[in-house]
């Protein structure tokens, strides 16, 4: 029995073990990458809801500067003699209340997380 070796045939040989290799390379890379992509998916919806939270503080601490600056302008007015002192402490008062919800709120919310 004789075997016949050509370089042609050792060629394509190698060639095809090569590509073989490449796919299996290829295909353990996909499935890292979409482990990859799970947690990064994970990441970027724990991002959104900090942000989403950010945002909302920053909009309620908003308010409160506005009420907290109109407060502080109708005491300037009382001062100056153009609103009575009555008005102005209730400003100060609601603008206080105001800001202690806001702090309350986050406590109450973790709680009931718990």
């Amino acid at each position: 029995m004789t075997v016949t070796v050509t370089l042609q045939g050792v060629l394509l040989t190698t060639i095809a073990v090569l590509v073989i290799v490449l796919l299996i390379y290829l295909i353990l890379m996909l499935k890292k990458l979409m482990v990859t992509l799970a947690k990064v998916d994970t990441i970027l919806d724990d991002a959104k809801v900090v942000s989403e939270t950010a945002s909302d503080k920053a909009q309620k601490l908003d308010g409160i500067v506005d009420g907290i600056s109109s407060s502080v302008g109708t005491v300037v007015n009382s001062i100056k003699g153009n609103q009575n002192v009555v008005s102005a402490a209730t400003s100060m008062v609601n603008a206080a209340s105001s800001l202690a919800g806001v702090v309350k709120k986050p406590a109450k919310k973790l709680k009931k997380k718990k």
